[in-house]
């Protein structure tokens, strides 16, 4: 019954109780990995199935990752070998020209949820940063957000920089943003396209094999 209630906090945004709740299935004994999973993971894949079905919007998916991302970041001294339970590594980042982050951040806090390592390198983000990013960080996945239609163009530099940094076919790229279509990620040789933060969370799975 715990976890039910664990997934219910998460949906219901209940921020005041999440770590309460967590400390409880601890004490009972419950393995930090299935409060994890069963819990906080799941709790937010049925936000993400709200959200797709129109039952929830922008401002209560972002209280739910809120709510999620308190509860993980509680149980992180938790989890045994927390780096080895990394689902993959993942760099997110919103092109040069464009300084809109709210679904840049929702999809950090999901992807976090879902046991990804994500390393955010911000927003107007310029393309050898990107490029240095994943020369250091050497993540699996590389996500890249535009919202307006003239910074569009800047996801296409950036593949092409990697492609010469002889990048590219080390890392998965999915990109996303209000004007961004699956013909356009097609047209400039992206690996996949989401439109909102839940399909990108099943597209870096999807990458993952997971």
């Amino acid at each position: 019954m715990g976890l039910e209630q664990l997934v219910a906090c998460v949906v219901e945004a209940d921020m005041d109780n999440v770590e309460d709740m967590i400390k409880k299935e601890l004490d009972a004994g419950t393995d930090p990995a299935v409060i994890l999973k069963d819990g906080l993971i799941n709790g937010m894949d049925v936000v993400g199935e709200q959200f797709e079905s129109g039952d929830f919007f922008l401002p209560e998916m972002l209280a739910a990752a809120l709510t999620m991302k308190a509860g993980v970041e509680y149980l992180k001294s938790h989890l045994v070998g927390d780096s080895n339970e990394s689902a993959g590594t993942v760099i997110v980042g919103t092109v040069e020209g464009d300084i809109h982050d709210i679904g840049k951040n929702l999809v950090t806090m999901m992807l976090e949820g879902a046991g990804f390592e994500v390393y955010d390198v911000g927003i107007d983000v310029a393309t050898e940063d990107f490029v240095k990013a994943v020369k250091e960080k050497n993540p699996q996945i590389l996500g890249l957000s535009s919202l307006l239609t003239n910074t569009m163009p800047s996801i296409k530099t950036v593949i092409a920089a990697l492609k010469e940094a002889g990048l590219r076919e080390q890392v998965k790229i999915m990109i996303g943003g209000a004007p961004v279509t699956q013909e356009f990620a097609d047209d400039v040789g992206a690996d996949g396209y989401a439109s909102d933060a839940a399909g990108a969370v099943a597209l870096a799975r999807g990458f993952m094999g997971n």
